[in-house]
């Protein structure tokens, strides 16, 4: 196996040399946003790294020297060097194992960059990426601030709570975010490297992990959290010897089962009303529903699940992304090779397609049926999606806990973000076609029938929807209670997604 640097270690002292240093060249998203410029930032994106380079190798500023060092890969005068870190010094960041001497400058052993949301503002350092190093990946190598670890991020419900769980935490993203509402956080991971990462990490930030080692929930034997997330090593790998084994992706078992492992087993460590939110890859047999799937993992966890099936790829796209995922380029023969592994893989499986989605599960407060939404949104979601899962978490726990005559007791209200679409022929007096669009969320749009629209209408939170389905159903000369029947369904959905509140 071929082994990375060794990690950045602790030591308080030049932490907070390191801090200052940071702050006081205000190494902070914005700052690097704004010295790259758009071109750049996207060029980057598609992991191009000429545009960056040229416009820090002109600035010559302490940050654009910290772009170059830590994110770029880029040597740097020794001389430039200190002057980006005057308190730490070159000493100090030897000493840390965030730089080694090349020739007559410097260059990062590892990387470190600003990262935040709106309200906090953090440093991640992890390896350095393949645009970095311009080679592949490690099979230890431990991923920074992703793509993947992005999307967790947003989608996560942030409740306040006592005690909250990162599973696999690599370098600890996810736990930087929990420590923003949650009094106590813990962490494990299997890779006893990663685990390094992430106390440096926390140390840098100022935070203060209980940090376990061991193969995802192994360490937390008997214990309950009220909120857990996990970036699990999800990623679907051919058992096979040529191909590499990627700690931060590659869980050990065959197919989809370290994500179906970790939905039937997460129910142990919740605590009643406590949710897990994490990612995951489903495999798609044959003509099969991706919904059957992943509806017999959660069958008989007792669990509340929301599963919401972001994207699906066949095989041979599977296979692309994540062969270049570890920095091999399609004209290498390594590259053919994994390619190859992957389609053989599935082809003895008969798997057609694989899933990728965002799994919200949660333990009912009180015993009661659990309620199971298996959904899809392909496009774009609100960013960030945390607090409508929030908001659609309570509301599909009410509605399991109530009829539809409690339903229909209720005076709902149209949320801020609904428009209402017709659509006819023209010429038409009335419309073919009446949708119901939501601007945040998930952005549904609803196709509306003309008693469920006449409803919504209606819906400003004066009038209980009982009330007004008796006086539609007069308008419409139809029986009351064909109408009190008939709505409930739709009526469930628009609560559920949250376009009625």
């Amino acid at each position: 196996m071929s082994l990375s640097p060794p990690p950045p270690r602790v030591d308080h002292e030049l932490l907070g040399r390191l801090r200052a240093d940071l702050e006081r060249s205000a190494y902070t998203v914005e700052s690097v946003s704004a010295l790259l410029g758009p071109l750049a930032v996207r060029a980057l994106a598609r992991e191009q790294v000429l545009p960056a380079q040229r416009v820090t190798a002109q600035a010559g500023t302490p940050v654009a020297t910290l772009v170059r060092l830590f994110a770029l890969g880029d040597a740097v005068d020794a001389e430039d060097a200190s002057s980006a870190l005057p308190t730490l010094g070159l000493d100090g960041a030897t000493r840390l194992g965030l730089v080694r001497g090349q020739g007559p400058g410097v260059v990062a052993s590892c990387d470190l960059r600003p990262y935040g949301e709106e309200g906090a503002a953090w440093w991640v350092a992890s390896d350095l990426s393949e645009i970095a190093t311009r080679a592949p990946l490690h099979e230890d190598h431990v991923l920074g601030i992703g793509g993947a670890s992005t999307t967790l991020a947003s989608w996560t419900p942030r409740p306040e709570v006592d005690r909250a769980l990162d599973v696999g935490t690599g370098s600890g993203v996810q736990a930087l975010h929990l420590g923003a509402h949650a009094a106590q956080v813990t962490v494990t991971d299997i890779s006893g490297r990663a685990l390094a990462f992430a106390r440096f990490n926390a140390a840098l930030n100022g935070c203060n992990w209980d940090v376990r080692q061991g193969s995802m929930l192994a360490p937390l034997a008997g214990e309950r959290f009220q909120l857990i997330v996990s970036n699990p090593p999800f990623v679907i790998t051919p058992r096979t010897p040529e191909m590499p084994l990627f700690e931060y992706r590659d869980g050990g078992a065959a197919g989809d089962a370290v994500v179906a492992d970790l939905v039937r087993s997460i129910g142990e460590h919740l605590q009643p009303g406590g949710i897990a939110q994490f990612l995951g890859n489903w495999e798609i047999v044959g003509g099969a529903d991706w919904r059957e799937r992943v509806r017999g993992w959660v069958a008989g966890t007792g669990l509340d699940a929301w599963v919401v099936q972001r994207e699906v790829q066949d095989p041979a796209e599977y296979a692309e992304t994540w062969a270049r995922d570890g920095g091999h380029h399609s004209a290498t023969t390594e590259f053919a090779t994994m390619y190859a592994a992957w389609l053989d893989d599935f082809a003895s499986r008969g798997v057609t397609a694989v899933g990728f989605g965002v799994i919200t599960l949660q333990r009912p407060a009180a015993p009661r049926e659990p309620f199971l939404d298996l959904d899809e949104a392909s496009g774009p979601v609100a960013a960030p999606m945390g607090p409508h899962i929030l908001a659609g978490l309570r509301a599909r726990t009410w509605l399991a806990e109530h009829s539809d005559e409690d339903l229909l007791g209720v005076a709902w209200r149209c949320a801020d973000d609904v428009t209402e679409e017709r659509h006819g022929r023209p010429g038409q007096e009335h419309p073919a076609v009446i949708l119901l669009r939501q601007g945040g969320g998930l952005r549904r749009a609803v196709r509306l029938d003309t008693a469920g629209a006449a409803l919504v209408s209606v819906c400003d939170g004066t009038l209980p929807a009982g009330v007004a389905v008796d006086a539609i159903a007069e308008l419409l000369e139809t029986d009351s209670d064909v109408l009190r029947a008939q709505l409930p369904p739709m009526l469930r959905g628009l609560v559920a997604d949250g376009l009625l509140v």
